[in-house]
């Protein structure tokens, strides 16, 4: 299997847009598009065809440029089915287990909701990369809109097994807001304090800390980190407490922060 070529750009003030593309085939995907201008802009930049929109979830900021963009490439939309009518001129509708491909490139779809009911995540195991939307973000994780947040815990706890080297795509460049809360939670994580000077950094630069690797989430981002007493005490709740408990506590700090 060929290696996919990836290119990511900002949209809209922090979405942050994709085009995961097979240099065997040719076939690109876009994941989600906040909005047409940048991803028809990183396609003439790159000279690469758009063939497929693989959509996370309904919200606005991550739908929005899709007629357009649709009417321009063709390219066939793929959206959660339990988004329904809210995505624009989808072609294909996925549920849990279901799979996609762009050119020979597969993903597993992984329902994931807790941010929104319909989320999903693309999950490409042979490339060992994930699209994770609004789910997994670098050093954090998304806001429960709808829901309850052990339901978010449950979507995350399906990226832990993954491989060190897995790299996350999110859908939003939360990165130094993310790290200001990490190291309020866990301070003493000196892998932390190492990913913060990284993120000031790439801040400085114009960049983002996008894609993560599972590794660096693992030893970093406090939600993932839910297991370890360090993590409970920072919450006030005893050393043992269940990891669902400690993250329902951190999501809501992480609410007011």
């Amino acid at each position: 299997m060929s290696r996919p070529e990836i290119r990511t750009f900002l949209c809209r003030s922090d979405n942050i847009g994709v085009l995961i593309r097979d240099p065997a085939t040719g076939a690109c995907a876009a994941i989600d598009v906040p909005e047409a201008a940048p991803v028809l802009k990183a396609l003439d930049e790159t000279g690469w065809t758009l063939t497929d929109i693989l959509v996370t979830h309904r919200h606005l900021d991550h739908v929005e440029g899709i007629p357009e963009v649709k009417r321009r490439t063709g390219a066939r939309v793929t959206a959660p089915r339990k988004a329904g009518a809210e995505v624009p001129e989808v072609d294909v509708t996925v549920v849990e287990g279901d799979r996609v491909r762009v050119g020979g490139l597969e993903a597993q779809v992984w329902e994931t909701p807790g941010h929104c009911n319909d989320h999903v995540t693309y999950w490409f195991a042979d490339a060992e990369i994930v699209f994770a939307g609004d789910t997994l973000f670098t050093l954090g994780c998304g806001r429960v809109v709808e829901g309850q947040p052990e339901t978010l815990w449950r979507s995350l706890e399906r990226f832990l097994p993954l491989p060190d080297d897995t790299r996350v795509f999110s859908g939003h460049d939360y990165v130094l807001s993310n790290a200001r809360f990490a190291l309020a939670a866990d301070p003493d994580n000196r892998a932390l304090q190492n990913r913060m000077v990284e993120a000031e950094e790439a801040g400085r630069a114009g960049h983002f800390l996008v894609p993560t690797t599972m590794g660096h989430e693992r030893a970093t981002n406090p939600f993932l980190r839910s297991t370890e007493p360090a993590l409970a005490k920072a919450v006030h709740l005893p050393p043992n407490s269940p990891s669902g408990v400690v993250f329902i506590a951190l999501r809501a700090w992480k609410n007011s922060f």
